[in-house]
């Protein structure tokens, strides 16, 4: 068990869980077909604070934190995406878990979106929230909005270590992108102050230099151009993303021929903060096709 997980989400046990060499921290509830909840950067398995309860009704709720995220081990190195995935993937092994539902927001979703590749055997569906698919629009307009992602140079700077302690940062810069209202002060807080740890803020600056200085260019350059999604895929978008433009979207049809594309109007990036309502009803919807 954890002993000093905060905050608390009724229901929700904790626990930790040995993949290879990564002690993963997961939040469990309820029971049923296993449901995997993937977060994104800058949060962890608390985003899910408003789905869990009612999904946990349902379902057997698995939310990891990962890698350098949370409470989850934060080592020096493992942050390409790829390895990401196989972390996912170990993690179903050592719950012994053959086949689950995935849902994933942000790097949770692409982390998703590479394991539905290397192993669609263990995804019966995947849900995807406000997170670009693996084959990018190639278009001038889509290459022009790639300035989006200007925190993520930040981010990856010498100076980013730095910054990402400095909650500030995280909490009225990254999460003051969300909706007014949608999160408090203590919900931002409970984001903001795991990445005081020197070893955590770390991580995001590894998180973010691998993906710029080598995942970035090799997707553009069509690194999962032969490559092809079967697992059943929704990709739900708010299409008031700061960060991620709807227009890296189009194209997927070919490499993706069982996902569809749900827009939000209006809905930033942190979508599940913003409308968990809407979340939890696609969640609750698609799953039970």
């Amino acid at each position: 068990m954890v002993a000093a997980v905060s905050p608390e989400v009724p229901g929700v046990e904790h626990r930790y869980v040995q993949v290879g060499g990564l002690r993963v921290h997961v939040a469990e509830a309820g029971s049923g077909p296993p449901l995997v909840l993937l977060h994104g950067w800058p949060q962890h398995w608390y985003l899910w604070r408003h789905q869990i309860p009612e999904l946990a009704r349902s379902y057997r709720v698995i939310a990891p934190d990962l890698r350098g995220h949370g409470w989850t081990d934060a080592p020096a190195g493992g942050y390409d995406k790829e390895n990401l995935a196989a972390d996912l993937i170990g993690l179903l092994d050592a719950l012994e878990l053959d086949r689950v539902r995935l849902v994933g927001h942000d790097w949770g979703g692409w982390t998703g979106f590479l394991a539905c590749l290397r192993a669609p055997e263990r995804f019966d569906r995947f849900l995807a929230l406000n997170i670009a698919h693996p084959w990018p629009s190639r278009s001038p307009a889509a290459r022009l909005s790639l300035w989006r992602f200007w925190y993520q140079v930040v981010v990856g700077s010498p100076l980013g270590s730095l910054l990402v302690r400095r909650t500030p940062f995280i909490s009225r810069g990254i999460l003051g992108t969300v909706e007014r209202g949608a999160l408090g002060r203590a919900e931002r807080d409970a984001f903001a102050d795991r990445w005081r740890d020197p070893a955590r803020a770390r991580a995001s600056v590894q998180l973010y230099r691998t993906f710029l200085l080598r995942e970035l260019p090799a997707v553009a350059r069509g690194r999962y151009r032969d490559s092809t999604l079967t697992t059943r895929t929704r990709l739900l978008f708010g299409t008031g993303d700061p960060a991620i433009s709807p227009r890296l979207l189009a194209g997927y049809e070919r490499h993706a021929e069982r996902m569809d594309v749900r827009w939000v109007p209006g809905a930033g990036h942190f979508i599940v903060d913003e409308r968990p309502d809407r979340v939890l009803a696609e969640i609750q919807e698609f799953m039970a096709e």
